[in-house]
């Protein structure tokens, strides 16, 4: 597969796929549900409109060019312009993003939205590898992560005890599923399916659309709405790309970044609802509201241990700040 080339091989083989056109960011990305891939062609279309076809955005989907690491590594390197990944991913970029990936964060997604919309709160942590030569554009929902399981529903802290849970391959996610009293196996999306099956995983944790897109529903058949994260997506573009854009130019990409995502916000609730839905009659799931406050309870301490981390510390505070009466 291409993930497995090098950055050379990679470049000519994009190299020799580009139009002949004034300027061409090419965007990569992997595998994802239908209204995030919808925003991303938008991203593209607005581009076009706003510099009159004087940038133009081919894109290499669904992992064509490797993982999402790999796709932030060649954004680095220059062979692609912009890419879409998790911020769960980006905290072994910057740490800080680390904060996304704490439980019970946000009380809402409006809070959510509050938060990620805050230029006050957002652009620092956009910033925050530029001297690693990529920046955050803008943010898409990746909606909030609950946990799903092969043999029952997990209604209480101690129903974890003892089970295996896929998560991302993040320090703090890690962190989290080890409070709560579970085995955490960090590995890539595409081996979740198959781990299942196999019985290595007892389960997973992941929005609705890992129930249908990705097929978990057919091996995993509860999923209890503990509501434990809201991880948002970043939108990200190499700070040689912007370099070498007009101030014109440059502009038109961050305002299509932006619109993208307000778009993004208008089809992802109707779509989660539709996903659930399906789960429900396609693929046999139940879906469970535990009380979250045991869960809450059990992973506060990772608060206490993060205010050791300054940046981390005034991160969350900021973000808390942003709650609903608060």
């Amino acid at each position: 597969m291409l993930k497995t080339l090098t950055t050379v091989s990679i470049a000519a083989l994009i190299a020799g796929t580009a139009p002949a056109l004034a300027e061409t960011l090419k965007f990569a990305y992997a595998s994802n549900a239908t209204p995030t891939v919808e925003a991303m062609q938008r991203f593209g279309e607005l581009v076009s409109e706003k510099t009159g076809g004087a940038v133009d955005v081919m894109y290499f989907p669904d992992s064509q060019l490797g993982g999402e690491r790999e796709l932030v590594e060649l954004v680095q390197a220059g062979t692609i312009d912009i890419t879409k990944v998790s911020s769960g991913l980006m905290e072994s970029f910057a740490p800080v993003y680390g904060v996304f990936s704490m439980p019970y964060l946000f009380d809402s997604e409006e809070h959510f939205y509050r938060v990620m919309d805050s230029e006050d709160i957002m652009q620092p942590v956009y910033d925050a590898t530029r001297d690693q030569g990529i920046v955050g554009l803008s943010y898409y929902n990746s909606g909030a992560r609950s946990f799903y399981t092969k043999d029952k529903p997990i209604m209480s802290v101690a129903d974890l005890a003892g089970l295996k849970f896929r998560v991302m391959q993040s320090p703090t996610s890690i962190k989290m599923v080890e409070m709560l009293g579970a085995t955490p196996v960090a590995m890539g999306q595409a081996e979740v399916y198959t781990s299942l099956q196999q019985g290595v995983l007892d389960g997973a944790e992941n929005n609705e659309y890992a129930i249908t897109v990705a097929r978990h529903g057919e091996v995993a058949k509860h999923y209890s709405y503990d509501v434990h994260t809201r991880i948002p997506d970043i939108l990200l573009i190499g700070t040689h790309t912007l370099d070498r854009l007009s101030e014109e130019h440059r502009a038109a990409v961050m305002a299509a970044a932006e619109e993208s995502t307000e778009f993004h916000k208008q089809v992802w609730s109707e779509a989660i609802e539709a996903e659930k839905k399906k789960s429900e009659e396609e693929f046999g799931v139940t879906f469970y509201y535990p009380d979250l406050t045991q869960f809450q309870e059990a992973v506060a301490p990772m608060y206490d241990e993060l205010k050791a981390d300054p940046e981390k510390a005034a991160l969350v505070d900021q973000i808390r700040g942003a709650a609903e009466g608060s």
